[in-house]
């Protein structure tokens, strides 16, 4: 079972830990006052990793070793000069890292890290240096690639698959799914089956323009991918060779996903009215779970907010701990909520925090 847990926020990086059963929110904080856009906790080497997005200053990085209280900053992700003759609209200059995932077990010091505007990077020697993967940048349909929530396309979903290392799953908004299987020499795009309805009729079923909020892989079953896309909720049981729609209640727009890391059945899902309102429905918190699959969902509310309400959880801002049992979300408004019976029930944390940008288990 985790005993401790990561909340990246705009003004700083928290911790929570879990003590003779009681989690609560340490007295450690790391990057106090800054924007902290990414936390991962490596559990290879018990690393863990923080972005930092600061503006004027651009974005950094820092790693804090097993067993050291210090950070030490590392290297960022850089892209290449652009050429003269580009005709690419995009900036090639990183604007934030928006996703860090770790690497395979058999791939020691492997990072992958997805950025604004819509580069790939790995790193085989745990941060201190990073290579763009020139393959995804360079494919003909990132042309069509556009942004999502932000200006710029952005790579928000890195899905190692736990059987082999180089098959990797990338969720980009707005840009599709794409898969590699040879570690990111080539890709292929993944999205058959979306529908991108905010496109018109006749491009709303291209793969290259689809908006996939965040996709999730379950670790026991790696070939069930869950995705919530912008315009609904979709799953995979062929390692995203095809997708299938799923109905939510309430709504099935929203942000964040999570899946059982044991049963691909079981997803959690956070609805929020649409894109033009994004705010739980009749301001009251709740969350989506199915254990079936999809065919059906239960919604839970124990514990959340029921009234005055306008939390929005971000693409990062839910996660499911190793047990298949206990989860973590908090909210763009400083909510967090921890529940240890599957969502059944959720305990406040605070709802005091900044506006918490993702969260993580160790």
């Amino acid at each position: 079972m985790a005993d401790r847990a990561y909340i990246a926020t705009r003004k700083g990086l928290f911790e929570l830990a879990c003590r003779n059963g009681e989690w609560q929110l340490d007295d450690r904080k790391s990057f106090y006052g800054d924007p902290v856009s990414m936390v991962l906790h490596d559990a290879r080497d018990g690393a863990t990793y923080a972005c930092l997005n600061l503006g004027h200053f651009g974005a950094k990085m820092h790693r804090r070793d097993a067993g050291s209280q210090e950070w030490q900053e590392i290297a960022v992700p850089a892209y290449p000069a652009k050429p003269a003759e580009s005709s690419d609209k995009i900036d090639w200059t990183l604007k934030q890292i928006w996703s860090l995932e770790a690497g395979g077990p058999d791939q020691p010091g492997v990072l992958w890290a997805g950025t604004l505007p819509g580069g790939l990077f790995r790193s085989s020697d745990r941060g201190e240096s990073w290579q763009l993967v020139a393959s995804l940048w360079n494919v003909p349909e990132r042309t069509q690639w556009f942004g999502g929530g932000y200006d710029v396309p952005g790579i928000h979903s890195i899905c190692v698959d736990p059987r082999d290392s180089k098959s990797v799953l990338v969720g980009v908004s707005c840009g599709g799914a794409w898969l590699t299987r040879d570690g990111g020499a080539s890709w292929q795009l993944r999205t058959k089956g979306m529908a991108a309805r905010y496109m018109p009729p006749d491009m709303q079923d291209v793969g290259a323009v689809q908006d996939p909020h965040r996709i999730v892989r379950c670790a026991a079953e790696p070939d069930v991918l869950w995705c919530q896309h912008h315009n609904g909720i979709w799953q995979s049981r062929n390692n995203a060779e095809t997708w299938e729609e799923v109905t939510a209640p309430l709504s099935s727009f929203g942000f964040a996903v999570a899946v059982h890391p044991r049963d691909g059945r079981t997803a959690w899902f956070v609805p929020a009215v649409a894109d033009q309102q994004r705010v739980p429905l009749e301001a009251a918190l709740a969350v989506n779970r199915t254990a079936d699959g999809g065919a059906s969902f239960s919604t839970l509310r124990g514990g959340l907010p029921q009234e005055h309400c306008y939390d929005l959880v971000y693409r990062h801002g839910l996660a499911v701990a190793d047990d298949g049992k206990t989860l973590l979300m908090a909210s763009t408004t400083g909510g967090c909520w921890l529940s240890t019976n599957s969502g059944e029930h959720w305990q406040t944390i605070s709802t005091t925090l900044p506006p918490v940008y993702a969260v993580r288990f160790a």
